[in-house]
């Protein structure tokens, strides 16, 4: 059996996998400190039972359990929590969770727990192993198979009407992502979101198709559905991203042989598209921006090193500044670092070289013009203006 531990305190991390691994050493054990650790075990390691803290940085083992529902059905999950989160553990087992574990965690709870799902998840096994391995497969080969063909890829002789005869009509969705970073953890939630509003609203399926979008495939109950399927994406991907992102979508379509084309279409379109992000925390991205430019006047303060610090794409950044504050990225820096100078140019033991690199600027000459284009006034000239 192979058991995911995912808890941000090393402490019970440890103690746990220690617990399972000296009573039941036919058992694998892996560890995660946070959800993108656990989301990169799931997707990689076929995980049986998976326990899991309440309350963790980023993402809650709640919102991991609901994402993972979809994908991972057969993953039985047991939450940890402290007495003070009781109603977090009973909201887990409204949700699926098998059980729960409260803090301080005993030994013999811990094996009392891992035998009785043992037990149940040899049983289920022996049941249930062909048939789910062959569902498997064939959502994965359907899911390959669809990428290549829908990004206009050789697919040699592999015919797409016994693939697709449950989807005699259909529509594309694309989420397409901006960001510079690894975006694991946003494909994953991307990925189960779109899994979760296609089951709801119809049928179908999503497959990753590069490494920034996502495609979904979904034939509905009711054609009014589609822009229901949408606008609760956009709220879910609203709140749970932390990168920009985009939400195309086709009309409907009949025949298959249009997909690479409607999908070219969507990516040409998206060229034109303004990116979205979460309205909520686009105020608090900008103002850790803001306190980090207060606190690095001196150093390198280009966009992309500032871009870097809150996760975001560059021209995105610049973009939200400019909405938030009003005032230009470049234009904040260099009045926040002209303000700073002239308060150092009270200090008349200070000389103007000293107060230029202190202000950010290693340049003099520069400094001087700036200061002046700004205030109509050099540096010399407001210092004597003070006496």
């Amino acid at each position: 059996m192979n058991i995911l531990i995912a808890d941000d305190e090393t402490v019970i991390l440890e103690g746990l996998q220690r617990t399972i691994t000296s009573r039941f050493p036919e058992h694998q054990t892996y560890l995660a400190v946070n959800a993108e650790e656990a989301v990169t075990i799931l997707r990689a390691q076929r995980i049986d039972l998976a326990l899991t803290d309440i309350l963790m940085p980023g993402m809650s083992g709640l919102e991991l359990m609901k994402l993972s529902r979809n994908q991972y059905p057969r993953i039985r999950w047991v939450v940890i929590s402290a007495y003070s989160e009781f109603s977090y553990a009973q909201e887990a087992v409204r949700l699926g969770a098998k059980d729960y574990l409260l803090k301080p965690i005993g030994k013999e709870a811990v094996i009392q727990l891992v035998e009785r799902m043992g037990e149940e998840i040899a049983r289920e096994l022996a049941m249930t192993e062909e048939e789910e391995r062959l569902a498997i497969n064939r959502k994965y080969v359907r899911e390959a198979v669809f990428q290549r063909w829908s990004s206009g890829l050789d697919i040699g002789c592999f015919d797409m009407k016994p693939l697709m005869e449950s989807y005699p009509h259909f529509y594309l969705v694309l989420v397409r992502m901006d960001t510079d970073k690894t975006a694991q953890l946003e494909h994953f939630m991307i990925e189960n979101v779109m899994s979760e509003l296609i089951d709801r609203y119809g049928s179908g399926f999503v497959t990753v198709h590069s490494s920034k979008s996502l495609l979904g495939l979904v034939s509905l109950q009711t054609e009014h559905a589609l822009q229901e399927l949408i606008e609760e994406l956009r709220k879910y991907l609203v709140k749970m991203l932390r990168v920009p992102f985009q939400i195309l979508h086709t009309a409907r379509i009949e025949d298959i042989g249009l997909v690479p084309d409607e999908v070219r279409h969507m990516y040409q379109a998206s060229s034109s598209q303004m990116y979205e992000n979460i309205a909520s925390s686009g105020d608090q991205l900008i103002e850790v921006a803001q306190q980090y430019i207060r606190a690095h006047l001196v150093e390198d303060l280009s966009l992309e090193k500032v871009a870097s610090v809150v996760y975001l794409n560059p021209a995105y950044l610049s973009q939200l500044f400019k909405q938030t504050t009003g005032e230009g990225f470049k234009e904040y820096v260099i009045r926040l670092r002209l303000e700073h100078a002239k308060q150092l140019l009270q200090n008349p033991q200070l000389k103007l070289a000293e107060i230029a690199e202190r202000s950010g600027y290693h340049d003099l000459r520069h400094f001087s013009q700036l200061f002046r284009k700004k205030f109509g006034q050099t540096p010399t000239e407001y210092r004597s203006s003070l006496q």
